[in-house]
Parts: C-alpha cells; sequence; structure tokens
C-alpha cells in the first residue's frame, strides 16, 4: 500500500508543459506533493516553453509603477514571481512549489514522476530532447488526448513517449475543463496505468515450487505488454525499492483532490480511445444541434456514437480493453457529454451547418486556420477503418467523415446511422 510505512526517498514530480490544462494538472499535482512528504518531494518542475510576456493591465498583478508590469519579462519568471502563468491561466493562484523550468533537461532531471501535458505534435521533437537526462526507471503519465492513426495502424500517446524514452507511461483523461478544474469546480477524472511487473515489491512463487523454495525476482524482469497485448518494444527497469510503490493507490495520492475526483483503472486504450474517438461524436452533435433538431436528435447520436467507441475499442485493442470503461468512467461517458455539450468540435460543426460553411472554413475563421481534433482523427480513423473494410460496420464514425468531404448531408444522417430492423 502506497501510505504505509517509510521510505528511504520520495517521488520527485515533473509537469512537461504549462498551457491552461498543463497548469491546472502542476496545480493539483503540487498541492498534493505538499500534502504528502511522506511519499514526494514538495518541489515540482514545470517545463515552460520560455516566451517573453508583458503583464497585461487588466491582470491583478499589474503595477503601473513597477518594471515587472511595465515592460516585457520571461514568462517562467513571470510564474515564479507571481505564482500565477499570467498568460496561460491568469488569474488562478499557483501553489509556491512549482517552479517554472525553461530547460526540459533540468526541469525533468531525477524525477521518477514525468506528466506530459502538451500538444501532441510536439511530442517527438521534446522526447529526443529529453534522452539522457531522464532516470531510467521513471514514469510517466500521458494527459495528450488522442491517438495516433494511419492506415496501418494505431498507436497511443502514451505509448509513443513510452517508446522514444524507454519508460513506461499511462493516461489521464475525463470530462476535465481546464478553466473550471483550476477553479476548483467539482469534476472527475480517470487515470489509467497498468504497474509493470517488475515494479511489483511482492515476489511471485514459481510455478510447481514452495514460496520458499524459489520465487521468481520481478524486478529482474524487463518485458512487459502493451495495450494490444503484443511484447512491448521498451525494456523496463525496475523501480528502485527505496521508493514508494508506484501503484494504482500512490496514482489517486497524486491527483485526487476534493474538487477533481480520481478513478484509477488499469485500461490505459480504453481511456486514451475515449479521449480520441469522442471528437468525432461531437462533430456529429453538432451537425445535428446546427439544424436545430433538438436534445433527442443530440441524444440519438451520442447513444450510436458511444456504442461504435466501445465497438471500436474492443475490435482493434481486445487484449486490453475494457468495454465498461467508455459506459462507466469519465474518460468514457462524462468526457463524450462534455464534449457534445459545448466543446470546440460540436461549436464548431454547429457554426458550420448554421452558416452553410465547411468545416474548414470554420477553422480558418474561428481557429486561425488550426484543425480541430475531430476533423483529423475523423479522416484518419476512416481511413483506418476502410484499409480493413470495417467502414460500414461504424456508420457514424464513416457518416461524419463523408459530411466533412462532402459526400453526403448532415439532413441524411438519420438515414446513414439507422440500425435495420430484425423480426
Amino acid at each position: 500500500m502506497a501510505s504505509l510505512g517509510s521510505h528511504e526517498q520520495k517521488h520527485k514530480v515533473t509537469v512537461v508543459g504549462s498551457g491552461n490544462w498543463g497548469s491546472a494538472i502542476a496545480k493539483i499535482v503540487a498541492e498534493n506533493t505538499s500534502a504528502h512528504p511522506d511519499l514526494f518531494q514538495k518541489d515540482v518542475q514545470m517545463w515552460v516553453f520560455e516566451e517573453e510576456y508583458q503583464v497585461p493591465k487588466a491582470s491583478k498583478h499589474y503595477d503601473a509603477s513597477s518594471r515587472s508590469s511595465t515592460e516585457k519579462h520571461k514568462l517562467t519568471m513571470l510564474i515564479n514571481h507571481f505564482h500565477e502563468n499570467v498568460k496561460y491561466l491568469p488569474d488562478i493562484s499557483l501553489p509556491s512549489n512549482i517552479i517554472a523550468n525553461p530547460s526540459l533537461q533540468e526541469s525533468v532531471k531525477d524525477s521518477t514522476i514525468l506528466i506530459f501535458n502538451l500538444p501532441h505534435q510536439f511530442i517527438g521533437g521534446l522526447c529526443n530532447q529529453m534522452k539522457g537526462s531522464i532516470l531510467p526507471y521513471a514514469r510517466g503519465i500521458s494527459c495528450i488526448k488522442g491517438v495516433e492513426v494511419s492506415e496501418e495502424d494505431i498507436s497511443l500517446f502514451s505509448e509513443s513517449i513510452g517508446e522514444k524514452l524507454g519508460i513506461y507511461v499511462g493516461a489521464l483523461s475525463g470530462a476535465n475543463i481546464a478553466n473550471e478544474v483550476a477553479q476548483e469546480k467539482f469534476c472527475e477524472t480517470t487515470v489509467a496505468y497498468d504497474p509493470p511487473p517488475m515494479d511489483s515489491r511482492n515476489p511471485t512463487p514459481k510455478e510447481g515450487r514452495t514460496p520458499q523454495a524459489s520465487q521468481l525476482d520481478l524486478t529482474q524482469i524487463t518485458e512487459h505488454k502493451d495495450t494490444k497485448g503484443l511484447t512491448s518494444k521498451v525494456r523496463l527497469t525496475a523501480q528502485p525499492a527505496e521508493l514508494p510503490p508506484l501503484d494504482h493507490e500512490l496514482m489517486h495520492t497524486l491527483f485526487h483532490r476534493p474538487y477533481f475526483h480520481v478513478h484509477v483503472v488499469s485500461d490505459v486504450a480504453g481511456v486514451s480511445l475515449g479521449g480520441a474517438l469522442k471528437n468525432i461524436v461531437a462533430l456529429a452533435a453538432g451537425f445535428v444541434a446546427g439544424l436545430n433538431w433538438g436534445d433527442n436528435a443530440k441524444a440519438a447520436i451520442m447513444r450510436v456514437g458511444l456504442l461504435e467507441m466501445r465497438k471500436f475499442g474492443k475490435m482493434f485493442f481486445e487484449n486490453s480493453v475494457r468495454t465498461a470503461t467508455f459506459t462507466e468512467e469519465s474518460a468514457g461517458v462524462a468526457d463524450l457529454i462534455t464534449s457534445c455539450s459545448g466543446g470546440r468540435n460540436f461549436r464548431c460543426a454547429k457554426m458550420s451547418v448554421e452558416r452553410h460553411m465547411s468545416i474548414a472554413e470554420v477553422e480558418k475563421k474561428e481557429l486561425n486556420g488550426q484543425m480541430l481534433q475531430g476533423t483529423s482523427t475523423a479522416k484518419e480513423v476512416y481511413g483506418f477503418l476502410k484499409a480493413r473494410g470495417k467502414e460500414a460496420e461504424f456508420p457514424l464514425f464513416t457518416s461524419t467523415y463523408l459530411i466533412l468531404q462532402g459526400e453526403a448531408k448532415v439532413e441524411d444522417l438519420p438515414n446513414l446511422i439507422a440500425k435495420p430492423n430484425i423480426f
């Protein structure tokens, strides 16, 4: 148990990323490292992409007589001085034990727990910079929603990071709007972490022998299974026995707050897929909302979408996905509800129908050309399904892609997703 006994060493935590969600997560874990000195080092390193920034006049920190307000300064200096990310999470006080650090290598040095919270397109480059600077027995949690999809394969961001760095990485996902979390408005999340066997502190008796005669030393095992049930390419190093065991209880202790309720599971694939596939469903929900078809229509889209999310997970990650993850966890149904109520994908899809514009035009006008996660995921998932001849088995995913491409009309969506009755 994570809370029992004393340990010679304590876990050091680093958050890689400092946007609004990265800063909100750093706030949570810093509150918990401070509250549990028996398990964690108090200070939390937060890597910040350094930039120059001037405190805006609307900020509570603005002082016309102070150079700290009237001139541009390095963002890390401002965060450490004001204990607030004045650019990406303004008006939210951060614990004083968050240390903003512009050096990626220095921020991850000697950290046993790495929390990744940054745009997915930067994963590869940052992992390359981190190589040689992290502990071989570090473990990670990815807060990056989505998956990497091509016609050939699907990979989770957590496993991509793990392969690049040679460590094990779990995932965190849920119905979590960063500003609401930072304001300590109640919500839930799901942490998926399947502890590698070499981190177990309980030796397993070898088959056919008594425990006294011989035991497997799990710390000497380097192999573990990936989310597809295959032997991972990564050869792991066991965490030292001097550290508190990094198990479900410790993960709960690290992330749970009175306003941020955490459920820890082992289903990394299910949690990761939920965070990606719900964006496709949110687009479809936005389409019918744009036609002003009402809540019944949106509920129908969400029901069909949830079933397709669950089916997709079980079909392509059958060795690890727990279908209940989609229906019972914040990373599944709750995140779907939030995304279909007011998320970016929902809002932009609704806008495209109301204004008779393509999604690409909405992206250009409303997002400065940035591509919605839902549109890219819909395209990638369709290509993946079509390459396997499975697109007809996922009518909502397929129809959403066809609407995006202008090959189908939103008005035809009910017929496109209709399930034939069998009497």
